[in-house]
């Protein structure tokens, strides 16, 4: 499912207009990338959390040559689906 078609979706379970439902849709993502972004997590109960992780810089291994590397530190993004979410997608519902 793209983008339109979850637009599409979204409207027609709540009987918006789809040009409503994709400004809502819209927002909603730059809520979340904003503070997500400033470092605080997201969590929407029952769905998923979304959370900016740190690394820490690490020694690692050339798995070609064995040779010690060193890793920088980094930041990621990270989406943990919640039990709610988990336990529906795996009965099939």
């Amino acid at each position: 499912m793209n983008r339109r078609e979850l637009v599409a979706a979204l409207a027609e379970r709540t009987g918006s207009e789809k040009k409503a439902t994709d400004a809502f849709l819209a927002a909603f993502t730059d809520v979340v990338t904003e503070t997500v972004a400033k470092g605080d997590p997201v969590a929407i109960s029952g769905f998923a959390k979304f959370a900016r992780v740190e690394r820490a810089a690490r020694m690692g291994r050339n798995p070609a040559t064995g040779e010690t590397i060193k890793i920088a530190a980094s930041k990621k993004a990270r989406i943990t689906p919640l039990k709610a979410f988990k336990d529906a997608v795996l009965a099939g519902k």
